[in-house]
């Protein structure tokens, strides 16, 4: 979403690992409905300030670069650069994660931060701008359930091999073999689904629904094939040797981020049906 001359300064070091970006878009009030960001970007001369609150900001205490969203005077998004130094912004790690804890995901505090003009996104003009980033991410990570699953599926392979009960492998009993089987069934479906829908990506044809409908789908058969993975490993499945459980716990996470399961089933089912289900009934029974 940057000018030609914005990608030319920023991400050829980037490419390199030279530098580090952050994406910082979810607030502590607003994840699902982040459209309401309340962090606001406020023009001053040459220079933006940014005040307002950011959370599980990956790679944010330490990045080069963090791109923070904030709402404009114009009252729409924009995307601004802040680089590392910055007076005024603040990262700190959030401790305590049962997931995704090779992550440093961060609390952002932004008191009076000032970002040259020039670090303002050219190509974000509205939140709708941001939504084809979404898009490209929750791709991403619809992969990242297909990996949990797999790993699951094939721990559970291996172990069941390997360990014997009453004299035999537990490969050799019918219910193990049946749940192997439909954790390879599920999975193929999915790689089957997601190498489509990368076909569609490439041809330009990809749509939010297409996405949400994949995330959905493999978060939800990626959880209960690693759920069956622990349980066939016995006591050793909460084990962190096994890693089965640590897939467990960050599947939970990957079901979260990026939008939850009920909020890609919304927006899959606003699709088909052509009603917004997104709104809240008030008390009074008005949207």
């Amino acid at each position: 979403l940057g000018s030609e001359e914005q990608k030319e300064r920023f991400l050829p070091q980037m490419a390199r690992l030279e530098k580090i970006g952050a994406f910082g878009l979810t607030e502590p009030a607003h994840g699902t409905d982040v459209v309401k960001l309340e962090t606001t970007a406020h023009r001053d001369g040459d220079s933006y300030v940014l005040n307002g609150h950011k959370r599980w900001i990956g790679n944010a205490t330490f990045a080069d670069h963090v791109i923070i969203w904030a709402r404009g005077d114009d009252g729409h998004v924009g995307g601004y650069v802040v680089e590392k130094g910055t007076p005024g912004f603040e990262a700190e790690v959030i401790t305590g994660k049962t997931a995704l804890r090779c992550v440093q995901n961060a609390q952002i505090s932004l008191t009076d931060v000032r970002v040259p003009a020039e670090n303002r996104l050219a190509n974000v003009n509205t939140f709708r701008d941001t939504e084809k980033v979404l898009l490209a991410s929750r791709f991403c990570v619809a992969w990242e359930a297909i990996g949990a699953a797999i790993a699951g599926y094939e721990t559970a392979l291996a172990y069941a091999k390997q360990r014997k009960q009453f004299g035999v492998p537990l490969a050799a009993f019918q219910l193990v073999q049946y749940r192997l089987a439909r954790m390879l069934a599920d999975i193929t479906d999915m790689v089957c689904m997601q190498y489509r829908l990368s076909q569609l990506m490439d041809e330009g044809k990809y749509s939010m629904p297409r996405v949400a409908l994949a995330k959905m789908h493999y978060t939800e058969r990626a959880s209960a094939i690693l759920s069956d993975a622990r349980d066939m490993l016995g006591g050793n499945g909460i084990l962190l040797d096994y890693h089965v459980a640590r897939h467990l716990c960050d599947i939970e996470a990957i079901d979260t981020y990026e939008g939850t399961d009920t909020v890609q089933a919304l927006i899959v089912g606003r699709d088909i049906t052509g009603y917004n289900a997104f709104v809240p009934m008030a008390p009074n029974g008005h949207h």
